[in-house]
C-alpha cells in the first residue's frame, strides 16, 4: 500500500493580506507625520508629501520656543493626567474587579450589569453632567475635572473582575482566611500580585485613553497652562489659519506626543509576554 502525501496547510492569503491593508491603513498617517515635521513651514504644503526635509530640529526648537515654552507645560499636564488617572484607575479597578469576583452579596448581579451598561455608553454623553456635577462644587477649569472622571473606568473594572475570577483560586483566599489574614491583607498581598499582569493592561489601556482624550478637557478647562497637549495643539490649529507658519509646530508637536506612548507600552508589553508563556506552561 502506499501512503498518500499528507497535504500542507495552504497559506492564509486574504487574512495576511486584510491585516496588512489594515495595517497600512493606521501607519500610513504616522508616516506623514514623521515626514511631515522635517518639513519647513515654507514647504510643507508645497513639497512631495513623503518627502523628508532637514527643518525637524529647527521645527522643534520654535515649537519650544512658542509661548514660552508653553507646549511642554502642556505635556507635563498630560503625562499628570494620564499616568495619575491611570494609575488611579487601575487599583480601583483591581479592588473593584476582585470584590465582585470573590465575594457573594446581595446586588452583586446587578451592579455587574449597571457596569457592563456603562462600557457601551460613550464618553460623550456623560461629558456635560460631568461638567455640571463639577460646576457645582466648583472644581471647573482645574486639574481635578480632568482627573476625578477618568478614574472610575467601567471598562477597566469589568477587566479586572474577570481577570480576578480567572488568575486568583478561591481555594488559595480560603487558605489565607484560614490562617487568620485580614480581607484587605488577602487582596494586597495574595490577591494583587496575581492581577498584575490585568492590572498593567487596565492601565495601559487606561494611559492612552486619558493622554488621547480631547472632549473631557476641552468642556472642562479655560486656562491655557493646565490643558492637556491634545487640546493645546487643537488651539495652535486653530491659529494656523491666520498664522500659517503654526501648521509646522502642530505636526512637529502631534509627532512628539506619540513617542511617551511608544514608550509606555514598550516598557509594559513584558508583563503581558511573562503572563501569555506562564499559561501556556500551565495549559
Amino acid at each position: 500500500m502506499t501512503s498518500t502525501p499528507a497535504r500542507r496547510p495552504r497559506p492564509a492569503f486574504l487574512p495576511t493580506a486584510i491585516l496588512l491593508i489594515g495595517a497600512v491603513y493606521c501607519l500610513l498617517p504616522v508616516a506623514w507625520v514623521v515626514a511631515a515635521s522635517t518639513k519647513a513651514g515654507s514647504t510643507l504644503f508645497t513639497s512631495f508629501t513623503f518627502a523628508p526635509s532637514g527643518s525637524f530640529f529647527d521645527n522643534m526648537g520654535d515649537l519650544s520656543d512658542y509661548g514660552g515654552g508653553i507646549y511642554w507645560r502642556w505635556m507635563i499636564n498630560t503625562a499628570l493626567y494620564a499616568g495619575l488617572g491611570a494609575a488611579l484607575s487601575a487599583g480601583l479597578s483591581g479592588l473593584s474587579g476582585y470584590t465582585l469576583a470573590k465575594y457573594r452579596f446581595t446586588g452583586r448581579s446587578v451592579i455587574f450589569n449597571v457596569l457592563l451598561a456603562g462600557v457601551l455608553v460613550p464618553g460623550i454623553v456623560l461629558a456635560i453632567p460631568q461638567y455640571l456635577m463639577l460646576a457645582k462644587v466648583g472644581l471647573t477649569n482645574t486639574y481635578w475635572s480632568v482627573l476625578l472622571p477618568s478614574i472610575v473606568s467601567p471598562y477597566g473594572i469589568y477587566l479586572a473582575r474577570i481577570y480576578a475570577a480567572a488568575a486568583v483560586p478561591d481555594t488559595v483566599v480560603e487558605a489565607a482566611r484560614v490562617d487568620g489574614a485580614s480581607e484587605f491583607r488577602i487582596f494586597r498581598t495574595v490577591a494583587l500580585p496575581m492581577m498584575v499582569p490585568g492590572m498593567i493592561t487596565v492601565f495601559l489601556v487606561q494611559f492612552v485613553a486619558i493622554w488621547n482624550n480631547f472632549l473631557l478637557p476641552f468642556i472642562m478647562l479655560a486656562d491655557d497652562k493646565k490643558f492637556p497637549v491634545t487640546l493645546g495643539l487643537y488651539t495652535l490649529l486653530n491659529r494656523g489659519a491666520t498664522e500659517p507658519a503654526l501648521y509646522s509646530l502642530v505636526i512637529t508637536g502631534a509627532l512628539l506626543s506619540m513617542i511617551p506612548l511608544v514608550a509606555v507600552f514598550l516598557a509594559l508589553q513584558r508583563y503581558w509576554r511573562v503572563d501569555l508563556l506562564s499559561g501556556a506552561v500551565k495549559a
